[in-house]
């Protein structure tokens, strides 16, 4: 698929024109369920490149949004979440001199994640194929899961060489913490901390969609 990167990406439609940039995707979850989220989109490492380019109208065949169409487009998601009944304390911040995006917001259960992204896959905010169940928790059963996503591997092996080049040094992170110590996880390739109150998993965005990492997690607590 030509353009799969707008689809896997959120808000920051000028990564298309880099492939060296970080997701950072936060969770803080307290003992009754509610928490905060946050995701950043950081492509200061590419900030040369990429003000060259924000003054460009077309490279390599496609469109170079400017900064009032990003700015526009982060609003509205911002204006969705604040509206999703469970979520609340919805800030954005937009750094254009080192590229850095940030949305983050408050929720009273992980589920209303989920339902801000679906509002933001029907407005068309973010792509069709973007995950929006990521998250489930049990309170009585004592767990939190990072949902299994679809692989996306085939629709890479139909992207030309240069599209592919986007990937090469994108990287994502996600972080969990809780307020419980986790008692034991599912996928060791998330670290534990030394006082068992978070996870973290660090991967290329590549390793991703050919699945050599996957993002599902299972994490019981004690």
């Amino acid at each position: 698929m030509k353009n799969f990167i707008k689809h896997v990406l959120l808000l920051l439609p000028l990564l298309l024109l880099t492939s060296c940039f970080d997701i950072l995707e936060k969770v803080n979850v307290k003992a009754d369920g509610s928490g905060e989220y946050t995701v950043i989109l950081n492509a200061s490492k590419s900030k040369t490149r990429l003000a060259s380019i924000s003054k460009m109208e077309t490279i390599n065949g496609k469109k170079v949004p400017k900064r009032p169409e990003i700015e526009a487009k982060i609003n509205e998601a911002a204006r969705i979440f604040k509206a999703t009944p469970g979520l609340s304390n919805v800030k954005t911040s937009m750094d254009f001199d080192n590229y850095i995006i940030k949305l983050s917001c408050n929720f009273k259960r992980i589920e209303n994640i989920n339902a801000g992204l679906e509002q933001l896959k029907a407005k068309n905010i973010i792509g069709k194929m973007v995950p929006t169940q990521i998250y489930s928790q049990n309170m009585a059963g004592k767990s939190f899961t990072r949902n299994k996503i679809n692989t996306f591997r085939s629709d890479y092996d139909k992207m030309s060489k240069a599209d592919k080049e986007i990937f090469n040094d994108a990287r994502y992170i996600s972080v969990l913490q809780f307020e419980s110590s986790v008692k034991s996880q599912t996928n060791n390739a998330y670290s534990l901390s030394p006082n068992r109150k978070a996870v973290k998993l660090e991967a290329p965005v590549l390793d991703l969609i050919l699945q050599k990492k996957p993002l599902q997690n299972t994490i019981l607590f004690q």
